[in-house]
């Protein structure tokens, strides 16, 4: 059975640190890239960063460029998303996705349930 899982959301104040984890199973994990999308209330989903686990390629939206990073443990099969400098508008429920594209805007082939973040004024 095919799943990612994630975990590691929470309430946080502005300016604190969370670090998000998705753990795959079910599928090669080196064959994937990895996304990590968020969606707040009344909002397009956004796609905030990627991997590519084969040769380590990312890619970082704009939006939070210099304070969240990627990466990407093949050997755990997982992936993370440190994230660092938090804003109260960074609030969002976090996807992870895999799937055989590259970028943001790609569809991808699974999801995860989503975790909830929470950045407190």
């Amino acid at each position: 059975e095919v799943q990612l899982v994630e975990s590691g959301g929470d309430l946080v104040q502005a300016g604190g640190s969370l670090r998000l984890s998705c753990a795959a199973s079910g599928f090669t994990f080196d064959d994937y890239t990895y996304g990590w999308f968020r969606q707040a209330p009344g909002k397009e989903r956004e796609g905030v960063s990627c991997i590519r686990t084969s040769d380590g390629k990312t890619y970082v939206a704009d939006s939070v460029k210099g304070r969240f990073t990627i990466s990407a443990d093949n050997a755990k099969e997982q992936v993370y998303l440190q994230m660092n400098s938090l804003k109260p508008e960074d609030t969002a429920v976090y996807y992870c996705a895999a799937g055989t594209g590259w970028g943001p805007d790609d569809d991808y082939d699974y999801w995860g349930q989503g975790t909830q973040v929470t950045v407190s004024s």
